[in-house]
C-alpha cells in the first residue's frame, strides 16, 4: 500500500491531536447524535489531560460528527495541529474503542489499516423482473460502481444506471461491456463483482471485454442500493475478507522469495528500524498488533528513528522523543517512499510482527541517518 496520502499530514509540524469516534448515526441508537457529543466529551477531557492546547481541540469540536450524510455505520479520523485542522478521514467501520492522543507524531497506524487491503474493483448488479421472454415492457436493470475496498464503503465511487429493455438485451450488453472497460481503466480494476439475475448477468459476462472477463466473480443475493453505501457491500465484504491487493500480494511473494535465499530482507524491530535509518526499505510488513506497548525514539526528521534514545542521540539527534511504535514506523515510511503491507497473523506470523523487503541487499558498511540540528 502507498501511502502518498499521509504526505500532506506529515509536512505539517506537530505537535498533533490525533482522534478516532465512532460517528455511526445507526437506527437502534435512541438519540445517536447525543451518545456522540458524550463521546466527544469524554474524548476531549482526555485530550486536556495529555496536554492539548485549546486551539487544537475547538478544531476537532468543529469537525467531529460532520459526516451526516453517511448512513450506517461508520467513524471519523481527526487530526489537528496548532489550532487547524491537518486531516479528516472517514473510517469504513467504526473504530473498536474511542481514542484521543496528543504528542509529538499523528497516530495514524488505525487510519493506515482502515484503507487496507485497497483492492480496486468494479461491483455490477443487473435485475430483471421477467420470464426471459420478448415482452417489449420487460426491463433489465443495470447498476456498476467502481470503487476501492474497503473505502468505498462510506466514500462511494462512480456509479452507472442503466435500463434496456429485455429483447434489446443481447446487444445492448456489449455496449455496456465496452464503456464498464473504459471506466475501469484508469484503477486497474482487480475484481469484478457481477450479482443479479442468473439470465441477465449471464448475458452481459459472457459479452464483457476480455480483460474484464478474466476477472469476473459472480455472487449470490440482492444487489444493495443503499444511497451512501458501496454498491453490493455485503457481498465485497465476505469476498475481499483476509485478502491482499494484488501489488501488495506481489510485494509480498517477493519477500517470501528473498528471505528463502537469505536475500535483501530483515526481520524483526530493531532489522527494521535500522533499514529505516538508511533508507533502503522498499516495503514493510506489518502483523497489526494496536494493543502493543512497543516504542521507538525519533527526532525531527523521518529516517531519525532508533531503539533506543542513546542509539538516536549517538547520531547526532538533539531533539528526541519516545513514541509508539507504529506511530514512529508510519511517520519513517511516508518520509522515505517506503509501502507498507499489513499482513493477518494468520497467513503469515512475523518477529515481533515486522518484516522489511529492502530496496538493495545489506551493504558491508552501514551509514547514519541524518544527524539533527
Amino acid at each position: 500500500m502507498r501511502l502518498a496520502f499521509l504526505e500532506p499530514l506529515y509536512s505539517q509540524p506537530g505537535p498533533f491531536a490525533s482522534v478516532y469516534l465512532d460517528t455511526s448515526r445507526d437506527s437502534v441508537v435512541e438519540h445517536p447524535e447525543a451518545v456522540m457529543e458524550l463521546r466527544w466529551r469524554h474524548l476531549r477531557d482526555a485530550l486536556v489531560s495529555e496536554g492539548a492546547d485549546q486551539a487544537s481541540i475547538m478544531a476537532v469540536s468543529g469537525t467531529v460528527g460532520s459526516d451526516t450524510d453517511i448512513p450506517g455505520t461508520h467513524g471519523q479520523a481527526v487530526f489537528t495541529a496548532h489550532g487547524r485542522l491537518a486531516l479528516l478521514d472517514e473510517l469504513p467501520v467504526p473504530p473498536p474503542r474511542d481514542t484521543v492522543r496528543f504528542g509529538t507524531l499523528p497516530d495514524t497506524m488505525p487510519l493506515i489499516v482502515q484503507h487496507a487491503p485497497g483492492i480496486p474493483y468494479l461491483a455490477v448488479n443487473v435485475r430483471y423482473g421477467g420470464r426471459h421472454s420478448t415482452d417489449a415492457a420487460d426491463m433489465v436493470r443495470i447498476d456498476a460502481e467502481l470503487g476501492t475496498w474497503p473505502l468505498t464503503r462510506v466514500t462511494p465511487g462512480h456509479r452507472l444506471h442503466e435500463e434496456v429493455p429485455a429483447t434489446d438485451w443481447l446487444n445492448a450488453a456489449t455496449e455496456f461491456g465496452r464503456e464498464l472497460e473504459g471506466q475501469s481503466r484508469p484503477i486497474d480494476v482487480e475484481s469484478v463483482v457481477v450479482a443479479g439475475d442468473v439470465w441477465a448477468r449471464g448475458i452481459l459476462i459472457r459479452r464483457l471485454p476480455a480483460s474484464l472477463r478474466g476477472h469476473v466473480t459472480t455472487v449470490e443475493g440482492a444487489g444493495e442500493q443503499r444511497p451512501g453505501r458501496a454498491l453490493l457491500e455485503r457481498q465485497l465484504d465476505g469476498l475481499f475478507e483476509g485478502r491482499l491487493a494484488a501489488h501488495d500480494q506481489a510485494l509480498l511473494d517477493s519477500f517470501l522469495a528473498e528471505r528463502a535465499h537469505d536475500g535483501a530482507v530483515a526481520e524483526g524491530l530493531a532489522a527494521a528500524v535500522s533499514a529505516l535509518q538508511r533508507g533502503q526499505v522498499k516495503a514493510l510488513f506489518l502483523n497489526n498488533h494496536p494493543e502493543s506497548l512497543l516504542h521507538l525514539w525519533v527526532g525531527p526528521e523521518p529516517g531519525q528513528i532508533a531503539v533506543t534514545e542513546q542509539e538516536l542521540r549517538s547520531y547526532g539527534v538533539r531533539e528526541a522523543s519516545e513514541e509508539r511504535a507504529d506511530a514512529a514506523l508510519a511517520r519513517a515510511l511516508v518520509g522515505t517512499g517506503a509501502e507498507l503491507v499489513v499482513v493477518p497473523e494468520q497467513k503469515l506470523r512475523l518477529s515481533d510482527g515486522v518484516a522489511v523487503l529492502l530496496r538493495y541487499p545489506n551493504p558491508n558498511r552501514q551509514r547514519e541517518p541524518t544527524s539533527g540540528n
